[in-house]
């Protein structure tokens, strides 16, 4: 195998070349972005939208494909960061929500989907009461709301790498250099963004995931409201919780009176049915949910048990917004949890994922490269070192020269990844057999010329 120097220097030459070669094929999308630029900071909606030199500009999607603004077509596996696995345009949603439209888009008074879909979500995720909300971060800031009502408590703990939306008090130590992050073991509070005050910074205290220790100190002193976690993290790439952890984590806020949050916004379909609560056997107090049980159309929801909803049925917490649970977004949830992404089609989707991962470590087996794979569900990714990742210490220890080689390499082939080198391929319900193993095959040929 090579030498680490000479797969970097190669891996440099790869992105040097492709990155002209991505000029040259997107130039509607570089003007499309510098139009946006003028009214829109970055030119994109979303931060997470920015990526140099410009993102790919899209203007049609179906199923497991999309056409930029270049004509440039793209098998997905990005799928919205994660939102996506139903498929683009899936049309038993599209249908489902074509028929809504002809009786309203908006009531803000209650509709009959309102009780089908919690109905669906106490099913499948196990917990019996349900509130709907608009995105993942407004269920995840109000499940903290409602862990703070119910224990009495200010603070939080989360891990450190870890995303729970864009309210202020999940928005510290989301990916903090290591010069201002601390010592591994007892990391520091670092804001993410600039805005977000002191005192909120203060109240979160952030740990290392898979580091059952850190967390008993976290809640000894029997101050903690909850610890919010992705039972499986994924703004990592993947990282997978060790055996036993997520069963000591359970055990330990229990005894700490602290409520635990699983953060279900990536993992709630694509982790099998049930999410990855049932699939792991751990029952968190609260759930959120989004991405992907909107088949494409925006909406979050959290649920957990009685005892901690009812502090919102009797008004000891509000929880409110004008689109909650609006008819539209309703019919597209009964449709995705009910009809596109029923527990036999997820099943297969995850094996047609295991397939897709299993062909991507045969080519690192075959040519020796310096990374792994790793799976949960219909995700996921090439993780650029040898040893698994345990926690964000260890995803900043991997190599991202030639993450980005490989992303930047598979973009212009119609490899279509996330942006951040980070995150996961996901694997719809849309995707065909040759569709998901379109990436193995572009994947091996990068490979092999980065040993050649």
């Amino acid at each position: 195998m090579s030498s680490r120097n000479d797969l970097v220097a190669k891996a440099q030459e790869i992105t040097a070349r492709e990155m002209a070669v991505y000029s040259e094929r997107t130039k509607r999308s570089q003007a499309a972005t510098e139009r946006a630029r003028k009214v829109m900071p970055a030119g994109v909606p979303s931060s997470f939208q920015a990526y140099d030199p410009w993102p790919v500009v899209v203007k049609h999607a179906a199923g497991a494909h999309m056409v930029d603004v270049d004509d440039n077509e793209y098998i997905d596996y990005d799928m919205g960061f994660g939102a996506l696995f139903a498929g683009h345009m899936n049309p038993l949603v599209t249908q489902a929500v074509l028929e809504q439209m002809e009786h309203g888009v908006l009531y803000v008074t209650p509709c009959e989907l309102n009780a089908e879909v919690g109905e669906l979500l106490a099913e499948r995720y196990g917990q019996p009461m349900w509130r709907p909300t608009n995105s993942g971060t407004e269920a995840t800031h109000d499940a903290i709301r409602v862990a703070r009502a119910v224990t009495g408590r200010d603070r939080i703990v989360k891990v450190e790498g870890g995303y729970h939306g864009h309210h202020d008090e999940v928005m510290i130590s989301n990916k903090p250099s290591l010069d201002l992050a601390g010592p591994a073991n007892r990391p520091n509070s670092v804001p993410s963004s600039l805005g977000i005050p002191k005192h909120v910074v203060d109240d979160v205290v952030v740990i290392p995931y898979n580091d059952p220790e850190a967390l008993e100190w976290a809640l000894s002193a029997g101050d903690v409201a909850c610890f919010i976690v992705e039972p499986v993290m994924q703004n990592i790439g993947i990282c997978l919780p060790d055996p036993g952890y997520l069963q000591q984590v359970r055990e330990i806020t229990e005894r700490y009176g602290s409520l635990l949050i699983f953060d279900e916004v990536k993992t709630g379909i694509t982790a099998g049915y049930g999410g990855a609560s049932k699939q792991l056997g751990v029952t968190p107090d609260l759930v959120t949910l989004a991405k992907s049980i909107g088949g494409g159309w925006p909406v979050g929801a959290f649920g957990g048990k009685a005892e901690y909803m009812n502090f919102i049925t009797d008004g000891r917490v509000l929880h409110l917004g004008t689109y909650n649970g609006n008819p539209l977004v309703m019919s597209a949830v009964k449709a995705t949890l009910g009809q596109a992404c029923t527990k036999d089609v997820q099943t297969a989707t995850v094996e047609r994922n295991g397939r897709l991962v299993d062909a991507c470590q045969a080519v690192i087996d075959r040519t020796g490269l310096p990374a792994h794979t790793v799976r949960f569900g219909a995700k996921g990714c090439i993780t650029w070192s040898q040893a698994p990742v345990r926690n964000y210490r260890d995803y900043k220890a991997t190599d991202f020269d030639l993450a980005f080689a490989q992303w930047i390499h598979g973009i212009n082939r119609g490899v279509l990844l996330p942006p951040g080198l980070d995150e996961q391929w996901l694997i719809s319900v849309m995707h065909t057999e040759d569709e998901a193993m379109k990436y193995a095959d572009v994947f091996a040929e990068f490979a092999d010329e980065l040993i050649g």
